[in-house]
């Protein structure tokens, strides 16, 4: 069958599904098998929406799976609402993704009523995801990476897990950056340094955060940035050799003596093996401006 076949099929099937609700309400069928004719429409529903995802039409598929979703709860069937409101919104995500967050903060509110937080923070990330991506909308996606962080650090701690909470709260800090909330920033990056430089596995990453944190100190302060920078070589010996370290320290020099030249210099030695990101890009850019008489510099 053709996508227009089963995009028709998918419209009598919901329309079917209407009517076994609608029939479910008399006052004979809630007497006697009621439940049996919405769980036969919370079937029909879902068949609908699949139909409607093969036919492409998103928001179709997304309303079917919401309906599907309510009559889930409406049979007390937790878990069972709670995947279709992930399906819906799954299929919302590429038509509608105002709708498509409704519908995964509706399963999260039935995932952490039922003591699901390690789900609900996995949905609380996609959610992050669509505010970044599609609705660019960066305080709200911060404020679902760092709930989705919370309830990472509530659940038992593996490698994965930790992995994960820290994915969340670099984001945050990152963002936390850009919106100059520096301290917030720093708070973060020195927290997760802290808690990689122990871990055999991730310990080469903690080099990169205390050299983040150093950047945020430094658009602050100069001197914040020198104190914090013999604070991290102090707990993290292994910083001291790193690339990052030494490219802080002639920054600081150079920025001490006002010499906008040698900052620039440093920044393209250290460019020209490890690529800048946009990121870093700009907290450098931020320094710079800082130096007498740079204005709206660049880094060439």
């Amino acid at each position: 069958m053709d996508s227009a076949g089963k995009e028709r099929e998918a419209v009598q099937l919901m329309a079917e599904a209407e009517k076994r609700v609608k029939g479910s309400h008399s006052f004979l069928r809630g007497l006697f098998g009621g439940n049996t004719r919405v769980e036969e429409a919370c079937e029909m529903y879902t068949r609908a929406a699949n139909m409607f995802k093969i036919a492409k039409n998103w928001s179709a598929a997304g309303n079917a799976f919401c309906q599907a979703a309510k009559l889930h709860m409406q049979l007390q069937s937790k878990h069972d609402s709670a995947t279709s409101f992930v399906d819906a919104g799954n299929a919302y995500k590429k038509a509608d993704p105002q709708e498509a967050i409704n519908c995964l903060n509706a399963a999260i509110d039935i995932y952490t009523d039922m003591g699901r937080f390690t789900i609900a923070a996995k949905h609380h990330i996609t959610i992050a995801e669509i505010y970044e991506a599609e609705l660019v909308d960066i305080e709200k996606a911060i404020a679902h990476y760092e709930q989705a962080a919370d309830y990472y650090k509530g659940e038992e701690s593996n490698r994965q897990v930790l992995g994960i909470t820290n994915k969340c709260l670099l984001r945050v800090a990152a963002y936390a950056a850009q919106l100059e909330q520096y301290q917030k920033a720093i708070e973060i990056y020195e927290q997760v340094g802290t808690n990689t430089m122990d871990n055999p596995l991730l310990k080469y990453s903690a080099k990169e955060y205390f050299f983040k944190a150093a950047l945020c100190h430094f658009i602050v302060d100069e001197l914040n940035a020198k104190l914090a920078l013999e604070k991290y070589e102090e707990m993290f010996p292994a910083f001291t050799d790193s690339r990052e370290c030494k490219l802080l320290k002639k920054l600081l020099e150079a920025h001490e003596e006002q010499n906008s030249e040698a900052y620039t210099e440093a920044v393209k030695e250290f460019d020209s093996i490890s690529r800048l990101d946009q990121w870093l890009t700009t907290m450098l850019l931020r320094i710079k401006k800082t130096i007498q008489g740079e204005g709206d510099g660049d880094l060439k």
